[in-house]
């Protein structure tokens, strides 16, 4: 979709999400892509215009009493044209589903300028859990032991550990600096810029210090000094780490299908579970708001599932 202006209202809600309610530049990129969207075919259906060139409509001219005029049919109606016309998933209309109810939330409750919000009654479409793709232990061993010997390989492996060991999210890991470290414990900035606080272990430590050691690029960027400085000098980026994790990947001969860095932290989530951990713990080591998206690394394998009953006291079989 090709960059359009926008309409005053439109720009307020982009900057009150990312500067009041702290939300990434990401987030704020799928708003405007969402909203971008919804208002194009609004305005083409209501001028009947066709929706075959959406990219071509003007949005920047919309007016508030426009927004005013939209029902809850209106946004049905668009969800019916994302899934038909467009093809998007349960996910994707999902997400335009949250787009559109916390932007018509932001006109009526911090703004003001409508009195009734459409989106109210807009529904979620269901859609099914999925079970998290991770490594076993045999397969994230040789995973690691994929990490070629080069100038690059202790600050790879100590990435790598901070993946597996405290499954931090790739962005948290690429927006970590030198001073997030104090002693043994590290000060993780997550979703909506909230601090957590993680234990480093022996193995983050070791893989720490040999990084440290390691004679390391200076940071050649302006601003805090990044824990983890790419070749160049600068920051990474989370494309980067993702060219990282796939190269390893391919030179382990594990050959993992989508392993990404985010299948790290599904790894060590799930591994963290299984060793014993408490959901409560669990979810402040990632970093979740509701305990429910931690509650997807509660799943067992049916394998395991099957040793338990089969290792209940009561099952017995009776003698005739």
């Amino acid at each position: 979709m090709q960059k359009t202006k926008q309409p005053k209202f439109m720009k307020d809600f982009l900057v009150y999400s990312t500067t009041i309610k702290g939300k990434s530049q990401r987030t704020r990129k799928e708003y405007e892509y969402d909203l971008t969207l919804f208002f194009r075919f609004h305005k083409a259906v209501q001028e009947d215009l066709g929706i075959e060139n959406l990219d071509a409509i003007d949005i920047a001219t919309m007016t508030i009493e426009e927004i005013r005029a939209i029902t809850l049919e209106d946004l049905y109606y668009f969800m019916e044209y994302c899934e038909v016309q467009r093809g998007n998933s349960a996910a994707a209309r999902a997400r335009k589903v949250a787009t559109l109810k916390t932007f018509f939330k932001y006109l009526k409750g911090k703004r003001r300028l409508i009195e009734e919000n459409p989106a109210d009654e807009l529904e979620t479409p269901k859609i099914g859990r999925k079970r998290p793709i991770y490594m076993n232990l045999q397969e994230a061993t040789q995973f690691i032991e994929g990490i070629q010997i080069n100038q690059a390989s202790p600050r790879n492996y100590c990435m790598m550990m901070f993946f597996l060991n405290l499954g931090i999210r790739v962005t948290e890991l690429c927006q970590l600096n030198t001073t997030s470290i104090q002693g043994r414990y590290l000060t993780v900035i997550g979703k909506g810029n909230k601090e957590r606080t993680v234990y480093l272990n022996d193995s983050c430590m070791q893989a720490l210090a040999d990084y440290e050691n390691s004679g390391k690029t200076p940071y050649k960027g302006d601003g805090e000094e990044p824990l983890f400085v790419s070749q160049k000098g600068t920051r990474f980026t989370r494309q980067t780490v993702a060219k990282i994790v796939k190269r390893i990947n391919q030179q382990s001969g594990l050959q993992k299908e989508r392993l990404t860095p985010h299948k790290l932290r599904h790894t060590s989530a799930t591994m963290m579970y299984k060793a014993g951990a408490d959901i409560r713990s669990l979810q402040h080591i990632l970093g979740h708001s509701s305990v429910a998206t931690t509650q997807i690394y509660t799943h067992i394998e049916d394998e395991q599932l099957q040793h338990v009953l089969e290792n209940n006291p009561f099952n017995m079989v009776r003698e005739r």
